[in-house]
């Protein structure tokens, strides 16, 4: 009986740490990697849009940075690779 409640605790548990996960990420559509905008193409893409960052990285299917916006609010902001177009922005202190 507590083996069985605990198994039951354990997938519960891990399928709750799923779906958090997955409402963090954005949804970016799936393209084959040949089909991306080269990296540091895509990071002067973001520099010309007004962005910094500290963190440049391959998220799922997206780009993704951890930065600063062009009025220096902290962002976490994730790209569609194949045209580098927004796809989901968090700006610091909006909800």
């Amino acid at each position: 009986m507590l083996r069985t409640a605990l198994g039951s605790f354990a997938a519960g548990l891990a399928m709750a740490l799923a779906s958090s996960a997955a409402f963090a990420d954005a949804d970016c559509p799936a393209a084959a990697k040949d089909t991306w905008m080269p990296e540091v193409a895509m990071k002067q893409k973001i520099a010309d849009m007004g962005y910094t960052h500290d963190v440049f990285k391959v998220s799922g299917n997206c780009y993704e940075i951890y930065g600063k916006n062009k009025d220096g609010k902290e962002v976490e902001v994730y790209f569609n690779p194949v045209d580098g177009s927004i796809v989901k922005e968090e700006v610091e202190g909006k909800d």
